[in-house]
């Protein structure tokens, strides 16, 4: 029986020079086997694969990773945008539901999953192709299939696995296959990346037109990030889910802690690491001829966030289908065009980013003995040291809590009277309103467009281009980075860290000082011995974790990566319950809009998290019907 062409292909559209129209002959109807004779209509099928994901996995507003957590706030106007539809916000704010889940992609996986089959099964058939290329598109499909997998599995825990595609023609009910063990999954989606590792070229033998598709250092880098899932306190000993089993009876989870599994994903993370720099990637540093060390230090910080798929530090990146700076760049008063745009200065980063990041000297704020008095980190000081020239206004008053922190708050975070470059100009941040920045409004209200908090996320935007006519400057080319090699050394010092019974330099403090030395603050040990509050906090595992933690925290905040931390180490119950915070947005001095220097004033207050319901997301009512699978705890 032959098997038709799947509508998939329609998605093969939003690659470029990929057009459906080409692929089907104009008195016939083109079917599996013939399409697949020819190497031209294999690779729409395989551009096709990274065409589904790209629109489901690089889109702000679908991928619920990006916004579901704590670290943006927003106004009602864009909160209840019809236009906008940003459904991280309503899980955030506990409104996930079971009926149509907010960010499911249950199904969707399932399609790519298919087509995965359908390539790997029909491929050999194709008579115009290499055996090196045949072997290479293959390799990279599983590692793609695998991709697919883990995406499952940390969205919905344990899935079914579908090795190969099943006949057409079978009874209903042997389509309804059970969910499998959580442990299995893993082991599958292992053995997929390292089937793929003998034929997946290096990121240089790549030719740029496949900058999309998985190098062998991208292959290295998602084995240890699986391993590291299978390792972490969700999935590993989990007493939340000891009774969950499926539809035949077979437990789900394993109840009891391996700490080996560390082990496992430590020797991943280090191998992957290893491979990535034998292959030429590298932290992006070495920035010079700024006017100082720390606008140096600031640049390299952001352009390790920017790459036409030819950044060192990059081991897999896409393309945004919709990326921040459509919602971050701020509207000024006066700018006509901006103002135009309802979405733009509407999201904002929250107060506790704003508080997460690091003091100068490489410590949390609250505990540098050497940086102010914590209690006074709302009221005014001044800088006069010239080294923040250009980033903080110089001699005038300026809130503590904006005054000798990390470059990377300064690379990342728009605070008031600090400095935003936006094009050829260095731009200083008055955020009171009626000011430059700020609201025009006398109160809040929710049919108009808001920055509730008084930041703005600079993180992701191009400082050479001016804030006027941004998108024009960037349109279907903004690079959305899935992996990074900073997540590769974070990776090796947490594994190690959880692994073995005390933190060592090699293992441990030496990749965190990778990321630390590129971000320009003082090593860990150095940094807490020297100005901590508590310095024996860095000799110890408990320690060290929280450390780490934070370190994730900071590098990796607002690319989505908080938001599946917090629920791997089972913490999200912890932090994700917390009213949000920000300044008086409507003051027209330093002392309204800071809140007579006391502390920030609730911005909102709907943030929802229920353990242990929410730390897996629910499949859809009506798939739970028609497949037969269990429903995951609590939905």
């Amino acid at each position: 029986m032959k098997k038709y062409l799947l509508s998939i292909l329609c998605a093969i559209l939003l690659l470029p020079g990929c057009n459906y129209l080409d692929m089907v002959p104009e008195k016939d109807i083109e079917t599996i086997e013939s399409l697949f004779e020819q190497r031209t209509k294999v690779e729409f099928w395989w551009k096709g694969l990274y065409a589904e994901l790209n629109t489901i996995f690089a889109d702000v507003r679908s991928n619920t990773a990006y916004m579901g957590a704590d670290e943006f706030v927003t106004c009602q106007a864009l909160y209840n945008s019809t236009m906008y539809k940003l459904d991280g916000l309503k899980v955030a704010d506990g409104q996930q539901m079971s009926q149509n889940p907010y960010g499911s992609i249950w199904y969707k996986m399932y399609v790519v999953i298919r087509n995965c089959n359908i390539f790997l099964e029909n491929v050999d058939h194709t008579y115009n192709m290499s055996e090196e290329d045949r072997n290479w598109w293959k390799a990279d499909v599983k590692a793609v299939k695998a991709y697919v997998y883990f995406e499952l599995v940390r969205h919905y825990g344990p899935i079914c696995l579908i090795p190969q595609n099943m006949p057409v023609n079978l009874p209903v009910k042997d389509y309804q296959l059970p969910r499998q063990h959580v442990d299995t999954c893993f082991k599958e989606i292992v053995k997929l990346l390292d089937e793929s590792m003998e034929y997946v070229p290096r990121y240089s033998q790549r030719m740029s037109n496949y900058g999309h598709t998985f190098s062998l250092e991208a292959v290295y880098a998602l084995k240890a990030k699986v391993l590291l899932y299978a390792a972490s306190p969700l999935f590993n000993g989990n007493a939340f889910y000891s009774d969950f089993k499926n539809k035949n009876g077979e437990l789900l989870f394993n109840s009891t802690y391996d700490r080996n599994k560390w082990l496992l994903a430590a020797e991943a993370a280090d191998e992957a690491a290893k491979v990535s720099e034998e292959g030429g990637r590298a932290l992006i540093t070495g920035t010079s001829g700024r006017e100082s060390d720390l606008l140096n230090v600031m640049s390299d910080i952001e352009n390790s966030m920017f790459s036409r798929f030819n950044n060192d530090e990059y081991l897999l990146e896409w393309k945004y289908s919709t990326s921040f700076h459509t919602f971050t760049l701020p509207r000024f008063v006066g700018d006509k065009e901006n103002l135009d745009d309802k979405a733009l200065g509407c999201l904002s980063p929250s107060m506790k980013m704003v508080e997460m990041y690091y003091t100068e000297h490489g410590l949390p704020i609250e505990e540098d003995k050497a940086w102010w008095k914590y209690e006074e980190r709302y009221t005014m000081g001044t800088e006069d040291d010239k080294r923040y020239k250009d980033v903080v206004a110089m001699d005038e008053k300026v809130l503590k809590l904006h005054l000798k922190r990390e470059p990377r708050f300064y690379a990342h975070i728009a605070a008031d009277r600090c400095y935003y470059q936006l094009g050829k100009k260095n731009v200083l941040v008055e955020a009171y309103r009626g000011e430059r920045f700020g609201t025009r409004e006398a109160s809040i209200t929710n049919s108009v467009p808001q920055n509730l908090t008084g930041y703005w996320m600079k993180k992701g935007s191009d400082s050479e281009v001016s804030n006027v006519g941004y998108n024009n400057a960037f349109t279907n080319d903004y690079p959305c980075v899935l992996i990074r090699l900073a997540d590769l050394y974070l990776m090796k010092a947490e594994a190690w860290n959880e692994y073995l019974a005390v933190p060592d330099e090699e293992h441990v403090y030496a990749p965190l000082n990778e990321v630390r030395r590129r971000a320009g603050i003082p090593d860990v040990k150095e940094a807490w011995e020297t100005y901590a509050k508590n310095p024996g906090k860095v000799a110890t595992k408990e320690g060290m974790r929280k450390i780490i933690h934070r370190e994730w925290d900071i590098e990796f905040a607002f690319e989505g990566r908080r938001f599946w931390n917090l629920r791997r180490w089972l913490t999200a119950v912890d932090e994700l319950n917390e009213e949000q915070y920000g300044w008086n947005i409507v003051g027209q001095n330093a002392r309204e809009f800071y809140n007579n220097f006391r502390e920030p004033v609730r911005v909102w207050a709907k943030r929802k998290f229920i353990s242990p319901r929410d730390y897996l997301f629910p499949l859809q009512s009506e798939e739970v019907m028609i497949s037969g699978c269990v429903q995951n705890p609590g939905w």
